[in-house]
């Protein structure tokens, strides 16, 4: 179920993509550390309590994705778990990792970049953010800068099979 808007979450076009940007910067730095290129963004009611970048490699730690990361920062920063008014913004298509904990920080609007085929728990493989026997479901936009996004792991990736690496 893809919603293009939600004016409760400052839902305009613009405001999606200015926040996507956002995420996409974070998305190089990961690159720039040898990361896969995904980066996430936090936004509660205007201001952003949450922004990083996957990081498996430097912690050596397979939950370091960007949205847990982010995730754990916005909790931080809003004093508590439930992400009620909280919309995250993410370059790809988040795994089934991470939307469980997208569900069980109650986060109500999702906006990603680029679809996920080999991992998607959003709508490529799974569908578990509005999947009605769960206790929470989001609200989700799809595509916002999927180009761009997309790009940035084709790129990756064709200079990780270039340089024979994993």
């Amino acid at each position: 179920m893809d919603f293009a808007l939600d004016s409760l979450h400052g839902g305009e076009p613009e405001s999606h993509e200015t926040y996507m940007r956002m995420a996409i910067r974070q998305a190089r730095q990961a690159e720039q550390q040898e990361e896969v290129p995904v980066g996430a963004v936090i936004v509660h009611r205007g201001r952003v309590v949450g922004a990083a970048h996957n990081q498996r490699e430097l912690l050596r730690d397979p939950t370091a994705h960007a949205e847990m990361l982010a995730i754990t920062q916005a909790a931080e920063a809003l004093g508590s778990w439930r992400l009620d008014d909280c919309t995250l913004y993410v370059t790809l298509e988040p795994c089934p990792m991470c939307a469980g904990a997208i569900v069980q920080a109650r986060i109500p609007l999702v906006v990603y970049g680029a679809d996920d085929p080999k991992a998607g728990a959003v709508r490529s493989l799974y569908k578990l953010l509005d999947d009605p026997r769960l206790n929470h479901r989001c609200q989700i936009v799809a595509g916002v800068l999927a180009g761009e996004c997309g790009e940035l792991l084709t790129a990756f990736f064709r200079r990780q099979r270039s340089q024979g690496k994993k």
